[in-house]
Formats: C-alpha cells, sequence, structure tokens
C-alpha cells in the first residue's frame, strides 16, 4: 500500500460539492455529547474546505443501529455542535440519500455544510453495497475522508464510494499516514515499541510485525502473563490464552533469531481481587500466588523500561500496562506514559485504551502523535492494508 496519497490540499475545491467523511462516533450520555474530541479534531478539513470555497456535505456513522432508523442514534446533537464550532448553521439532513439529503444537496453553497443523517441508518452501509456507494456519491464532485478510526473497514462511505469520485485525505487522515507510515518505514532509532493490553491473541500480528521493524519490544499488561506461562511461570488466577503458548514461544524465538530486545515484566503487582482495596503483593514475575492475580507491571520494571525508553528515538504505545483504570494498579502506565512524555523521541500512542490513559493520566500534550484509531491503527502497525486509505489517491 503506497502511503503517499493525495490530501485535500492537493486539489482544487472551490465551487465543488464534497462528500466528507468524518468519525463524529461520539460518546452519548442522555442524548448531550460526552467527549467532543472526535468532532474537533474534523475542523481543520471542515475550515479549509468551505474557506476554499467548497460546499461540503460531511457524513458519519454513530453507534450501531444496525441498518434501522433509530432517533438515539441520530446525528442531531453533532450538527447543533458543529453550527456552534463554526459559527455558522450546519443543517441535519431527514435520511441519509433520500430525498431531504438530496434536496439539501442540491441547494447547497460554496462555503455552506450540511450534514447527512447516521449512515448506519442504512443497512447498505457496512455491506459496501455499490448502488449506495453510487448514491452517495451522486451527491458530490469530490470524496474526501477524514476518518481514519473507520479507514479498516470497507463500508460504502470509507472505501466503496471512492469508485465513482475522485478520493483524498483529510488532514487528520493524512497526518495518520505520515507519523505512522513515518515509524514503520523509516524510524530514527533506536524504535522502541511498548505493548500491552489484555488479550495476547490480538496483538501477535502486531508484534510478529514489529520484530522487523524495532530494536526493542516492551511487554506489558493482561498479555503478559500468556508469555510468562509459556516459559514454566506461575502466574496464578491471572489472564491467560493457553491456546497461544507455542505461538508465544515462536514469537520470542524469532526475537532473539533478529537480535530484538524483547522485555517482560520482572516484577509483578497482584491482587486478591479487581477492586482498589484489595489485599495487593509485589512479587517476581512466574511467582504469583495461586489465589492472586497479575494486575500491574511491578517498581523494578518499571525502572527497566523507563532506562529503555529514555534512550529511544522512536517510541510506539499500544495497550496499558495493568488495569489502570483502578487508580492502585495504575502505577505502571502511568510510569510508562511519563517516560515516553519525557523522552526525546518520537512518540506515537496507538489508539484505544493506550490514548485514553495517556489522557488520563494528563501526558497527552507531551507526546508527538496520538492516534484518533483504535482498531484501525493497530492494523495499519501490523502492516495490514487498509480499505479507507488504499482507496484514496496516490501523488
Amino acid at each position: 500500500m503506497s502511503l503517499c496519497k493525495k490530501s485535500v490540499a492537493d486539489v482544487a475545491v472551490s465551487g465543488k460539492k464534497v462528500l466528507l467523511r468524518c468519525d463524529f462516533n461520539v460518546p452519548l450520555q442522555n442524548g448531550a455529547i460526552a467527549d467532543e474530541t472526535r468532532i474537533t479534531a474534523a475542523l481543520p478539513t471542515i475550515r479549509h474546505l468551505l474557506s476554499h470555497g467548497a460546499a461540503v456535505i460531511l457524513c458519519s456513522h454513530l453507534g450501531r443501529p444496525k441498518g434501522q432508523v433509530d432517533p438515539k442514534y441520530s446525528l442531531r446533537p453533532v450538527a447543533v455542535r458543529l453550527s456552534e464550532l463554526l459559527g455558522q448553521p450546519v443543517e441535519l439532513a431527514g435520511d441519509v440519500t433520500g430525498e431531504s439529503a438530496r434536496a439539501m444537496a442540491a441547494a447547497l453553497q460554496p462555503g455552506q455544510a450540511m450534514l447527512l443523517e447516521n449512515l448506519r441508518f442504512r443497512p447498505e452501509e457496512e455491506k459496501n453495497d455499490p448502488g449506495f456507494c453510487r448514491e452517495l456519491a451522486s451527491l458530490a464532485d469530490l470524496y474526501v475522508n477524514d476518518a481514519f478510526g473507520a479507514a479498516h473497514r470497507a463500508h460504502a462511505s470509507t472505501a466503496g464510494v471512492a469508485a465513482f469520485l475522485p478520493a483524498v485525505a483529510g488532514f487528520l487522515m493524512q497526518r495518520e499516514i505520515d507519523v505512522m507510515g513515518r515509524a514503520l518505514e523509516h524510524p530514527d532509532r533506536p524504535f522502541v515499541a511498548i505493548l500491552g493490553g489484555a488479550k495476547v491473541a490480538d496483538k501477535l500480528a502486531l508484534i510478529e510485525n514489529l520484530l522487523d521493524r524495532c530494536d526493542s519490544v516492551l511487554i506489558g499488561g493482561g498479555m503478559s502473563y500468556t508469555f510468562s506461562r509459556a516459559m514454566g511461570g506461575s502466574i496464578g488466577r491471572s489472564l491467560c490464552d493457553e491456546t497461544k503458548l507455542g505461538t508465544v514461544r515462536a514469537v520470542m524465538d524469532k526475537a532473539r533469531e533478529k537480535g530484538v530486545q524483547l522485555l517482560l515484566p520482572v516484577d509483578i503487582v497482584c491482587g486478591r481481587s479487581f477492586d482498589n482495596d484489595t489485599e495487593r503483593l509485589t512479587v517476581p514475575a512466574g511467582q504469583i500466588p495461586d489465589d492472586f492475580e497479575g494486575f500491574d507491571i511491578g517498581p523494578e520494571t518499571r525502572r527497566i523500561y523507563a532506562e529503555v525508553i529514555a534512550g529511544a528515538k522512536t517510541v510506539v504505545w499500544n495497550g496499558p500496562m495493568g488495569a489502570f483504570e483502578l487508580p492502585v494498579f495504575a502505577e505502571g502506565t502511568r510510569a510508562v506514559a511519563r517516560a515516553v512524555a519525557e523522552s526525546q523521541a518520537v512518540s506515537i500512542i496507538g489508539g484505544g485504551d493506550s490514548a485514553s490513559a495517556v489522557e488520563q493520566l494528563g501526558f497527552a500534550d507531551k507526546v508527538t502523535h496520538i492516534s484518533t484509531g483504535g482498531g484501525a491503527s493497530l492494523e495499519f502497525l501490523e502492516g495490514r492494508e487498509l480499505p479507507g486509505v488504499a482507496c484514496l489517491l496516490d501523488k
């Protein structure tokens, strides 16, 4: 997959109707937007298009309405907030490509913006139905994809529509491709990957791909106990994927063959149960008592990992080091976040839980790039082709 893609800055948009796919899949509480990060992230692309004389037809999915019209998944709150942020009205169409949407799109003037109703109100969206792709495309002259968070899905609005319209990246999409692509293709070294999270199965393809590129891989989180078990350690009641023990041993062998430093926790903070007031012990890795469960990396592991991170020139981090949602088990994730924030490295946080952790712990402004896509950033870092990127025009 070529990563040199045309962006909105490379094409003339004046007088054109532009279908702009954003990721407005925001959390709602009692009909109000609980976190508007995804909306504000799209503003630079929207403002560029409006100020350069485009008529902008915004579209997004929200939640999982399963192809049915469901008022609780309406994009109305997003249209209201966009109107406030842009200082001009953003009308919401009454449907996706029906009469309301077509009439509004036809009447839309340069410098104006509108929003289609939730794309997933139509079952054809997730099926990437060619007829629906054609309907969406017929509203506009140009397609811009700024929804990196949905780029790993081959849906009508993220990929299929590009068969009918010239397709370019928005600024958010372009930054994701540039920063992560550079880290994978031409990283400054030492290149350190920090991988955590609960399920080892979710991260094996990522580890495999990074072993071909990294100098060091630091493992933490629930997935580290499968590694510990594979080496014959006692892990008590900790998470473990028994079906992956052989694969994990093969990964460790591959790291040795390639001369990649694969570091596992040397000590573990464990608890009797998953709560803040549980009895806690810090024990050597592989020596967790039978009635305890591992929930975080220990102080010695934090020190070793921080030292490796301090020497890095490029850092990619995907997945927390422990159960950071409980304060008593957040220290490992906090120590790693602090080390990444204080390092001189180009630092990339690969979406999902690690992004929430960095934001919650107050280090978001100290890292180079926080990816907006959980699943998309994971697949990108695994080296897989993303349909929403592959469909864009090459430079």
